[in-house]
């Protein structure tokens, strides 16, 4: 190849046997046997075992270089003696005798050893992320990124899209999530922000006249992090089409996320037609709109039960009176399980912040009598109506809250992945995707009791665009979905809103007059008055994608440089402070408040 080295440490086996070769790499691990010194040399491809005899006047070097140096080495392939092959590695049946030995670079003390596949503190990783990134598992995460990535952005080219890349520096945007913001030196109190998402550029692609575009689109938003989310920046597959429904957009996407998840990983996919699920159907039935389809448990309303003079629980009973509901979760064939089985799913409710889960199991004496807390409240007539109406049966246990719906469906949404999990339900070798649709173009905020958007302020309303009932806005249905695999959701995407006036009136719902839409969105209103296409689209998260696919639960796990809980890059030393040449230059004084 070149002076440093003839082949990678993942390119010799047998055929090489004789022919003396240059390496050069990583020292990963060494083994001094006394008159033998092994070593095992990484590079990005792979290992190679090396060996040197105490007699080499190279051994006292190699045997005080520390490991994770980096070293050229020269000598001959031999094959290794028998037994002592390692078929784990592709170059497991050679090793390379050691007759010349150059330093490269020497490694200091480490602070994060590479062997292995030890568990250490994040901070740590995260300081030493050029480290933690030589680690075999983290290499594999982001070798992954990178090929699916590519697979990605070729069959988008296949599908006759085309990709443009959109503005970083942007306007700031009063919907959505908090904006990072960028002073402009020539247009001093002025201010950019970098973009949440090319939302209203990839709509002006579409007005432009260009029919399919995708891009792999950096977005920024200074949110706080979790497992599923990036602080300050994440990317994802942006995509927009002309003329096209809904079910257009979804046939793409389906197409796209069966190759992608078949290209990569050996799960099975449950059903390549991804089923529709109703927004309001999902919160009936999961307590979410990110529900996982492994999981057979469902959420039931039974309401109604406690109207009954024969049920007895009289603090539900109080609670329903005054506008409460009761929910549940049934499980199947759990009589058998120990009181410390469901007295665990009552306290983890507790944990949770809600005031517990009552539960009782359906069983069968003289006659049918519910055992637990409260099965005492309960006649048999009205667990036979219970039973027929959830399709429970003996031997089944029942979990129930009661209280404000959105918070029943909250505790319980937790609780149906709690028990899951429990119970073993939950086939880890399947991906289960769905569509939730048909969401409401507006909510209404629990603080301020105002109507504001549920989702994306740029949708386009379901229903006869003419006869629109906006008396009653909450009850108007979008063209708005989301995409799910396994609870994870992995992106929001709309059919436009491509009407100006249609625009001026929705935004007018939520307080925004004519004048205030034309300066908050300029370029789209303006854009959209001189003719523009019906369209829509998506934008999968890339880095959720790979997450799933590589089968970990924590994004940064499958990020080259992410920043940690506080939104700082240990490793860069970001955010950091800036000298005071700097600020004048951009007319900026700090107004810091002092600890």
């Amino acid at each position: 190849m070149n002076k440093f080295r003839t082949h990678t440490c993942a390119e010799i086996g047998e055929k090489d046997i004789d022919k003396n070769i240059s390496l050069s790499g990583w020292i990963h691990r060494k083994r001094d046997h006394g008159n033998l010194l092994f070593i095992d040399l990484r590079d990005h491809y792979g290992i190679t075992q090396c060996v040197i005899e105490n007699d080499n006047k190279n051994f006292p070097l190699l045997e005080k270089t520390r490991p994770e140096s980096v070293v050229k080495i020269t000598g001959k392939v031999v094959k290794r003696d028998s037994g002592t092959e390692n078929l784990d590695l592709k170059t497991g049946k050679v090793e390379v005798s050691i007759e010349k030995l150059e330093i490269l670079s020497d490694a200091n003390e480490l602070p994060l050893p590479v062997f292995g596949e030890q568990d250490y503190p994040e901070d740590l990783r995260l300081k030493y992320r050029f480290l933690d990134l030589r680690r075999s598992s983290m290499h594999k995460n982001i070798i992954l990124r990178s090929k699916v990535i590519s697979f990605i952005r070729n069959e988008m080219l296949k599908l006759g899209f085309l990709e443009y890349q959109t503005p970083i520096l942007t306007s700031s945007s009063p919907e959505g999530a908090r904006d990072f913001l960028v002073p402009s030196r020539l247009n001093p109190g002025k201010f950019y922000a970098l973009p949440q998402a090319p939302q209203q550029f990839k709509q002006l692609i579409m007005v432009s006249g260009f029919d399919k575009y995708f891009q792999i689109a950096p977005c920024f938003r200074d949110e706080d992090a979790r497992a599923d989310r990036s602080p300050g920046e994440f990317y994802q597959l942006d995509l927009e089409m002309s003329f096209v429904e809904q079910e257009d957009v979804f046939n793409v996407v389906e197409k796209l996320m069966v190759s992608v998840f078949k290209e990569f990983s050996k799960k099975k996919i449950i059903s390549e037609k991804f089923p529709r699920i109703p927004f309001h159907d999902s919160m009936k039935k999961y307590g979410t709109d990110k529900p996982d389809l492994r999981n057979p448990l469902i959420i039931q309303d039974i309401t109604e039960l406690f109207s009954r003079s024969d049920v007895k629980f009289e603090i539900f009973k109080k609670l329903v009176k005054s506008g409460s509901v009761v929910k549940c979760i049934v499980t199947k064939d759990t009589k058998n399980r120990p009181r410390s089985f469901f007295d665990n799913i009552d306290n983890w409710a507790k944990d949770q912040g809600a005031s517990g889960l009552a539960y009782f199991t359906l069983e069968k004496e003289n006659k049918i009598v519910g055992k637990g807390p409260i099965g005492k409240f309960f006649s048999e007539e009205a667990l036979k109506e219970f039973m027929k109406n959830c399709k429970a049966n003996l031997g089944d246990s029942v979990f129930l809250a009661c209280g404000k719906i959105s918070d029943v469906e909250q505790i319980l949404s937790k609780a149906r992945e709690k028990i899951a999990k429990d119970l073993n339900l939950i086939d880890e070798n399947k991906f289960a995707f769905c569509w939730i649709v048909d969401y409401p173009m507006f909510e209404l905020d629990e603080n301020t009791k105002k109507i504001i958007f549920s989702h994306n302020p740029f949708s386009m309303p379901q229903g006869d665009i003419k006869n629109l009932n906006f008396n009653n806005p909450l009850e108007i249905k979008a063209y708005q979905y989301d995409i799910v695999c396994n609870g994870v959701e992995l992106s929001s995407g709309a059919i436009r809103n491509h009407i100006p006036s249609l625009m001026y009136k929705l935004f007018s719902i939520v307080g925004y007059d004519q004048n205030q839409v034309n300066e908050k969105f300029s370029g789209m209103i303006n854009a959209l008055s001189y003719g523009a296409p019906p369209h829509g689209g998506i934008a999968p998260g890339l880095d959720r994608i790979v997450m799933l696919l590589a089968d970990k639960k924590n994004i940064r796990e499958i990020t080259l440089f992410p920043m940690n809980q506080n939104a700082q890059d240990l490793m860069m030393k970001a955010p950091s402070k800036i000298e005071e040449k700097q600020l004048k230059e951009l007319g900026l004084k700090l107004n810091l408040k002092k600890n």
